[in-house]
């Protein structure tokens, strides 16, 4: 038998966390869990402390983002491989997941067996998407070769998002582009905050430089 592979588990909710070491206390002699974490700063801490093999991670953590701690996690230890684990089953917040550093992305209706199987993989170096996820993201993909998506698809910018971008690099302020859109102000500062965390830039100027060095608007 192998070394079990050791795992932090990283949740805001206390109910998740001991399900899930319930489930895997099962499967001791394979998946090792070296601690829980409910909070960013925890986490870090404890990745940072203990050098897990893998982390299973939600997408959000209360205020937060996942993703934005997915990036943190993977500067605090690169050895260390994040696994979100998500109700969300949007195949763009997968994609989105593994270009925060991901090593996987799972759905929280997964069972012990697999969640397992999946985690081993992981820590072998292989990237792990849920199944169901997998065929929907072969289909994007193709789609998005062929050209039939908006600019910044591949990021999971909606089309709206993609809209709002592309009357930023247009030089529209916010009023212009509620106008323009016939959307209310507090409509678009609320896409633009989304994008802004989709592209992982700071600010206004920071997605227009992005979007013009990239080609994400039209």
């Amino acid at each position: 038998m192998g070394v079990p592979v050791r795992v932090v588990l990283v949740d805001d909710h206390e109910m998740i966390l001991a399900g899930l070491t319930a489930m895997l206390a099962g499967f001791a002699g394979r998946v090792r869990v070296v601690g829980q974490a409910g909070t960013s700063a925890d986490a870090a801490r404890l990745v940072a402390a203990l050098r897990p093999d893998v982390v299973l991670l939600d997408v959000r953590l209360g205020p937060e983002s996942g993703l934005d701690v997915c990036r943190t996690l993977t500067g605090l230890a690169p050895e260390s491989r994040v696994v979100f684990l998500s109700v969300y089953d949007d195949e763009q917040y997968v994609f989105e997941a593994l270009r925060a550093g991901a090593g996987g992305y799972l759905l929280k209706r997964v069972d012990g067996p697999e969640l397992v199987r999946r985690l081993e993989e992981v820590a072998r170096g292989e990237v792990v998407v849920d199944s169901t996820l997998a065929g929907r993201m072969a289909v994007t993909a193709a789609r998005l070769r062929r050209g039939e998506f908006w600019p910044g698809a591949d990021r999971g910018l909606t089309q709206r998002e993609s809209e709002v971008l592309s009357l930023l690099v247009g030089g529209l302020s916010n009023k212009a582009i509620a106008a323009r859109l016939v959307v209310s102000e507090e409509t678009v500062k609320s896409h633009l905050r989304t994008l802004y965390r989709k592209l992982a830039v700071a600010d206004r100027s920071a997605a227009v430089a992005l979007a013009l060095r990239e080609g994400l608007y039209r």
